[in-house]
């Protein structure tokens, strides 16, 4: 890669022998049963959290979701004051590290009054 006035032109190498690492990434889903009627301040909070997170060292997703009307065979019920966030790290070490985050703190602190309960589901692939 050569440094110049313009785009950075880069030449990439095929790997000769696969990679023998296991990433043992984590998906979290978490499910926020909110107060009635707060869902909107508590994503606005939500949303500020974000950028801090994704800067997290082995962030790979974190984003909130909301129940939607599918209209699908098998209805499931539309939930107006739950927040599902859907999550993907790199290891536990890193999820453990989001956990106790600063950021993660001051968070908390502010949603508090907002937050009924959360419940967490830390998966593997199968």
């Amino acid at each position: 890669m050569q440094w110049r006035d313009g785009p950075v032109t880069l030449t990439l190498k095929a790997c000769i022998a696969p990679i023998p690492t296991i990433i043992p990434m984590i998906h979290v889903i978490a499910t926020i049963q909110l107060q009635p009627g707060r869902r909107a301040a508590f994503l606005e909070e939500f949303h500020r959290l974000m950028p801090l997170v994704h800067a997290e060292i082995g962030c790979l997703e974190y984003g909130p979701t909301i129940d939607v009307a599918a209209g699908l065979p098998t209805p499931t019920p539309v939930r107006d004051d739950v927040v599902t966030v859907v999550e993907k790290w790199a290891d536990v070490p890193a999820l453990k590290a989001h956990l106790t985050a600063p950021h993660m703190q001051d968070y908390r602190t502010r949603v508090k009054d907002l937050v009924k309960s959360v419940e967490l589901q830390v998966l593997e692939p199968a």
